[in-house]
């Protein structure tokens, strides 16, 4: 045995020690050779720099260059392109050796990584996005700090040195270059800068990800301050930069063999209520195009992530609408089922999350989409400078909004974190038209989504153009305080809640002022809500 497998080269000796690791059962020596040598041609294809190959190891070896109090960046983002197994090496290890990190990611991150990240101890700190209900709660409990941030930061802060050096990038790609370039998967989010920046790099090197992946990415990463040029980005489908990431190959550390897919979206199938929303919104479209303050075709359009988002841009599917672009962090279903319709020309962004039938679909042809699809970092797609040059449409999702037009996207009764803000911050502030929609109510109507103030912040009443719910839309540009209130009450709110919200801004107006506001009945229904259940009265 113990000559088999000094027979092996370095490489076969990783997949077999990974698949060792795995629980996988090793069967005799002459199997486990032909086995790695299998293994070993189906990947050298993928690794086309000879030099490397000595460096594929399991992902317990390759977590291994991971230490308590490191600072570790991974790739992924909303579920795409996430690194698969050395989150679960790192809790593996923690279970017999303490671990604490500092966990940077794109965004969220798929396969549970969080949930068991978590519960194995190994967060002390997460940014700058998540999604997770187990790692939500270890955040409310305070076990973990989280920072939540505007998507565009993250990675400025880091090549600053705010927070300190990067050990240790894990990566998630589908081949490297001969020259070493390693091109990511299905998302880019910081994986590039990441890359740059850290003092070594673990590539998972995903099999199940499809080599064609190869040629979709814009890689185009920014100089330091204060010598740094311009952003030469004027049309969606511009390509400014390469399409791998180039690091000195001597930074590459480990190279892990996967072939696990990305975990699929969650989002939610349209319902009547969504469409609802749509139907408002295309009709508001039509009107601003038939009164020349809006080109046809559209501006592009910026969607964010999750079931209302998506569910609204599916409803774009009859609208009379055609060449659509989208400039946006995240590709969903609803952007293959219009470019599939012919309805949507070009898509740039930073990931694709879709449902697992549509990745199906996608992945396994992308070369149909070659010409109407790019991958970009999320520092350039979320880029303040194109937002403003593009002058995109920005659809995003509010938790709740207040009748003056303050939206808060993620802290539920001011405190409790859900998801983080996003990249919609980015984009409210600086696109052409920022649209929030909501549902009017949840939780079977015992929560409005329309209160007399927000107890917690993320865009304020100047970043907000547009309210929109299955009632109807507000259209709040131009508009002054008193007059946005009663725009957002009549044509956002839920009829059960128009009355309560008459009565407080009546009782408001008392007080007078620019916006009228009375302090102790402002979170009275958020009040009643924690106490009862329910924000309507007994």
């Amino acid at each position: 045995m113990f000559i088999a497998i000094i027979g092996f080269t370095p490489g076969m000796a990783g997949v077999w020690l990974r698949h060792a690791a795995a629980g996988e059962p090793p069967g005799p020596p002459a199997t486990r050779i032909m086995a790695c040598k299998e293994n070993s041609r189906m990947y050298q294809d993928r690794i086309r720099m000879p030099s490397l190959l000595n460096r594929v190891m399991s992902a317990d070896e390759a977590a291994g260059l991971i230490q308590d109090g490191m600072v570790v960046g991974m790739s992924g983002f909303t579920r795409a392109g996430d690194a698969k197994d050395i989150p679960v090496a790192l809790a593996r290890r923690a279970q017999q050796q303490p671990l604490k990190i500092t966990l940077i990611t794109g965004a969220s991150l798929g396969h549970d990584s969080d949930k068991i990240l978590v519960e194995a101890g190994v967060l002390a700190r997460r940014m700058p996005f998540q999604v997770d209900t187990t790692l939500r709660a270890a955040i409310n409990r305070g076990e973990v700090m989280f920072t939540d941030q505007h998507l565009s930061e993250t990675v400025e802060f880091l090549r600053a040195g705010q927070y300190g050096d990067l050990d240790v990038a894990v990566l998630e790609a589908v081949a490297i270059t001969e020259d070493g370039g390693i091109v990511p998967s299905s998302s880019v989010g910081n994986s590039a800068s990441f890359a740059i920046l850290a003092k070594k790099i673990i590539i998972e090197l995903n099999l199940a990800q499809p080599a064609e992946f190869e040629g979709l990415h814009d890689i185009w990463i920014p100089h330091r301050r204060p010598e740094r040029e311009p952003l030469p980005l004027t049309r969606v489908s511009d390509r400014i930069g390469s399409a791998t990431v180039h690091v000195p190959p001597e930074k590459i550390a480990a190279i892990v063999i996967t072939r696990t897919p990305d975990s699929p979206s969650n989002a939610q199938a349209p319902d009547a209520e969504t469409q609802q929303i749509a139907n408002h919104l295309i009709e508001f479209f039509k009107h601003e195009v038939r009164r020349g303050r809006m080109p046809d075709p559209l501006p592009p359009i910026q969607s964010g992530i999750g079931t209302i988002a998506n569910a609204v841009l599916t409803g774009f599917l009859h609208a009379p609408f055609e060449h659509l672009t989208m400039y946006s962090e995240v590709l969903q279903d609803s952007t293959f089922e219009l470019i599939d319709a012919g309805k949507m020309d070009f898509a740039s962004a930073s990931s694709i999350t879709v449902s697992k039938a549509m990745q199906e679909q996608v992945f396994g042809h992308l070369e149909r989409y070659r010409d109407k699809l790019v991958l970009r970092p999320q520092e350039v797609s979320n880029h303040p400078e194109v937002i403003r040059r593009l002058g995109l449409i920005a659809l995003n999702t509010a938790l709740e909004a207040d009748i003056y037009g303050n939206v808060n996207s993620t802290h539920v009764r001011g405190s409790h974190m859900m998801n983080g803000i996003g990249g919609s911050g980015d984009f409210a502030r600086n696109a052409f038209m920022a649209i929030f929609a909501t549902k009017s109510v949840a939780k079977d109507g015992r929560i409005s989504s329309i209160v007399p103030m927000v107890p917690h912040v993320d865009h304020n009443e100047h970043d907000v153009d547009i309210l929109v719910t299955e009632q109807g839309l507000a259209d709040l540009r131009g508009l002054a305080p008193r007059e946005r209130a009663l725009a957002v009450i009549e044509n956002c709110a839920h009829p059960s809640y128009r009355p309560l919200l008459r009565d407080y801004y009546n009782d408001a107006l008392k007080y007078g002022g620019h916006t009228p506001l009375a302090l102790e009945r402002a979170f009275e229904m958020h009040i009643r809500l924690r106490d009862t259940g329910s924000m309507l009265p007994a």
